[in-house]
């Protein structure tokens, strides 16, 4: 049986972490080892990162409805439950947009939800 020989293998694999370690500080950057160990550490954080995200741009989007509902004399929930009721089928992402480029509009969304509570 012939004998494996791995070096290729193991120089590919180790390359490959080094790019991804590349622009890290000092011996992070440079040894497999220790660049091995922040690549696995980054990598988690970006996965968890990734899932943040999706909630903090939701929270951004709450405080901007809700502030544009404040300067109409309405509140975040009850303006909510009024488009609900009045069947008006809009995520918070496009409310948050209109709020902000779009006040005039936001206003009529928010007369409608006062009409349906």
């Amino acid at each position: 049986m012939a004998r494996v020989k791995r070096a290729v293998m193991t120089r590919k694999r180790r390359k490959k972490t080094l790019k991804l370690a590349k622009g890290y500080w000092g011996a992070k950057s440079k040894h497999f080892k220790m660049a091995n160990q922040q690549v696995m550490k980054s990598l988690m954080n970006a996965y968890v990162g990734r899932r943040l995200k999706k909630r903090d741009f939701r929270r951004l989007w709450i405080t901007r409805i809700s502030a544009a509902c404040k300067a109409n004399d309405i509140n975040y929930s009850r303006f909510m439950n009024g488009l609900k009721r009045a069947n008006i089928a809009l995520n918070r992402k496009a409310l948050a947009d209109l709020a902000v480029h779009d006040p005039a509009a936001f206003t009529k969304l928010v007369d409608a939800a006062k009409a349906a509570l």
